[in-house]
């Protein structure tokens, strides 16, 4: 069955965010995707009963085996938390998960899919704790922060996600200013994108505009905050004024990104009746 168009749009700009905060490749997702499906009430072709049910049981086992001898084996490690995950057991998925992230301290894959793990559980402060640790490791992790925004966020505690990201700007800048914009940390523009996200969220566009207008200044050949003003625009009404941030912005562009970029541009505005469904105060972000 085909998604509905108001779900294709929620992906397409969860797609964009994150590619406007980190230029990444999209190779965690599926094992995100595996993380949200594993929360999901299963029918009985999947149920642990089925044969494919007890051949995962049976690998999952093995793994198990395995890791009595060897715990630290990264090989099994992985196959334990795929099979658990397949299995749709995300509590088993956590053991094997929280070992892999602390065997690649420096790899934050695995330790941004334990917080989001632990987040799906409900277990909020072991989720925050697991996402501070990321960003102590790696300076500058920026999924890290926008995974801790999104679960203040998720706790109806916008102005803490404010606030963190607005001392780890004020943070970055100091550093900069002292010791040169080479410093590892943070970069300056995907957190003020950030920032400028949260205030979308929370329908404070005309602080969102201010936002990206500064980001716009700290890099004028940047494309990201200028296609994110667009998407603001588009959320006001401004279709207009937002189609034509979204040409600049898809010109200045990596080609990689250019079709995403295009098909999000084409996509058809939000009616009033899905921007009320979409608001921050129903669905909780991410």
């Amino acid at each position: 069955m085909q998604s509905s168009p108001t779900k294709r749009r929620r992906w397409l700009y969860a797609v964009l965010i994150l590619m406007l905060l980190t230029l990444i490749s999209f190779s965690m997702l599926p094992l995100v995707n595996s993380i949200v499906q594993a929360r999901q009430p299963k029918n009985s072709e999947s149920s642990p009963l089925s044969d494919q049910g007890n051949r995962l049981e049976n690998e999952a086992l093995g793994y198990q085996l395995v890791l009595e001898r060897e715990p630290d084996n990264q090989n099994a490690l992985r196959g334990l938390l795929e099979a658990k995950l397949r299995l749709g057991d995300l509590q088993g998925a956590i053991a094997p998960l929280g070992r892999l992230a602390q065997l690649n301290p420096q790899q934050p894959d695995y330790g941004i899919l334990l917080a989001q793990s632990k987040q799906q559980l409900k277990d909020y402060e072991g989720a925050a704790a697991a996402y501070r640790e990321i960003i102590a490791v790696n300076p500058g992790e920026i999924l890290a922060l926008k995974g801790l925004v999104d679960l203040l966020l998720l706790q109806s505690r916008s102005q803490d996600a404010i606030d963190l990201v607005q001392n780890t700007l004020t943070q970055t800048i100091e550093q900069q200013n002292e010791n040169g914009e080479g410093t590892r940390g943070f970069n300056l523009i995907s957190l003020q994108l950030l920032l400028g996200e949260i205030y979308t969220e929370q329908n404070r566009y005309d602080q969102a505009i201010a936002v990206y207008e500064q980001a716009m200044k700290t890099d004028p050949n940047d494309f990201r905050p200028i296609f994110a003003q667009g998407m603001v625009k588009r959320e006001q009404g401004q279709e207009e004024a937002a189609q034509t941030l979204f040409q600049k912005g898809i010109l200045l562009a990596p080609v990689q990104y250019k079709e995403e970029l295009k098909e999000i541009a084409l996509a058809k505005p939000k009616t009033i009746v899905e921007k009320s469904e979409d608001s921050p105060s129903q669905t909780p972000p991410q």
